[in-house]
């Protein structure tokens, strides 16, 4: 069966999802400096990243998959969602083994993580390969994540989820009842932001913790049926520039200090409500019904949607490493500046060097031998 051809792509969307990736890296890179107290968080919103991530995704696999089911089996659906990500998992599972040892920081609470065998890292390590998660008996860092190795994880294992989801039921389901699914997600949402006792949406990364389980699901529902939902539904309309302004408003959003501080939570909880049900739509819109002009602005876009998952998937055990040094040294931000710079740089080198040395050709080869022989 020939499933090669695809619909043109949204050049600005894949740029965006550039964008945010590169957010989350700097994200992760400042977190160390804010002592687990989220108004002193910088980059404080990088993690709705993650549901901009799922909103993308929704959007783009209903536009890209909604008219084949004619002449696609699941089986081509999902061999072809493993083709897209599964090679970069197995290097997020392979770079965060490599560099686990390097890890080690009592202040941390990783201080067990030079008296793991290499036995049970090498188990950790082919798991984290599958997505699957682990529970508490493989917690080899001590945080209680899914995905030890390499945190991130936690949102592709949410994101298989959904793709299951789509290809067994929403594809099927009616225009208005996606809408009235993504209404209650959205209540789910709410009521999540403002009963939180920090006022944001942060968490679900663990397996083994009812709350953090619910937060992950609750994460992913909203944003994945909007997208599905705006892809239905949106009616596009060319504007000009429009990938340099989604860019700042998307860095601005995800960049803009804690609102309310620590005393009223409410706020922050409006601002990240605000944010998922209007500013995020109203960025894929724009970004969907924009034109890349230029050849330079073009192949920017393309950098940038080529590299935002390896960066994504691969840039957290490189952080770890930064992290360790930070605490085990107890360097201030001040004193840690180039040292952190340079990390954000050595993950999107390495993820560059990954997408180009690796993910490219094996997903090649696994589209030929899996997809195009068929």
């Amino acid at each position: 069966m020939e499933l090669n051809q695809t619909k043109p792509h949204y050049e600005i969307l894949d740029g965006l999802r550039g964008v945010a990736a590169i957010m989350v890296v700097f994200f992760h890179v400042f977190e160390v400096f804010s002592n687990g107290d989220h108004t002193k968080q910088i980059i404080n919103h990088g993690y709705l990243a993650v549901d901009f991530f799922f909103m993308l995704s929704g959007f783009v696999i209903s536009y890209a998959y909604d008219n084949r089911w004619n002449t696609m089996t699941l089986k081509d659906f999902f061999i072809r969602r493993l083709v897209r990500l599964q090679p970069m998992i197995v290097i997020g599972s392979l770079v965060g083994a490599a560099l686990f040892y390097f890890q080690h920081s009592p202040d941390l609470g990783w201080g067990r993580i030079a008296e793991v065998p290499v036995w049970k890292l090498i188990v950790v390590m082919l798991i984290g390969m599958t997505i699957f998660p682990v529970g508490k008996s493989l917690d080899i860092r001590g945080w209680g994540e899914m995905h030890p190795l390499n945190g991130p994880g936690w949102s592709l294992f949410f994101e298989y989820i959904a793709n299951i989801v789509y290809a067994l039921i929403l594809r099927r389901l009616s225009t208005a009842i996606l809408v009235i699914l993504t209404v209650i997600a959205a209540g789910f949402t709410i009521n999540l932001a403002f009963t939180n006792p920090n006022g944001d949406i942060i968490g679900g990364w663990s397996i083994d913790n009812p709350v953090q389980l619910k937060i992950g699901f609750t994460r992913l529902a909203f944003p994945f049926l909007a997208g599905i939902v705006l892809a239905k539904t949106l009616k596009l309309k060319f504007t000009a520039k429009s990938f340099l302004t989604t860019s700042v408003l998307l860095i601005l959003i995800l960049a803009i200090p804690r609102i309310g501080g620590k005393s009223d939570h409410w706020q922050n909880a409006l601002y990240e409500c605000f944010t998922l049900f209007i500013v995020f739509p109203f960025i894929i819109w724009l970004g969907a019904g924009g034109k890349v002009v230029g050849e330079k602005a073009n192949k920017f876009c393309k950098f940038l949607g080529d590299i935002s998952y390896p960066i994504y998937i691969t840039h957290f055990p490189i952080v770890y490493v930064f992290y360790a040094w930070v605490v085990n040294g107890k360097n201030s931000m001040e004193d840690s500046w180039l040292q952190g710079l340079l990390t954000v740089i050595v993950s999107i080198a390495f993820a560059y060097a990954s997408m180009r040395l690796y993910d490219i050709p094996v997903r090649k080869w696994l589209t030929k031998m899996l997809i195009t022989k068929r």
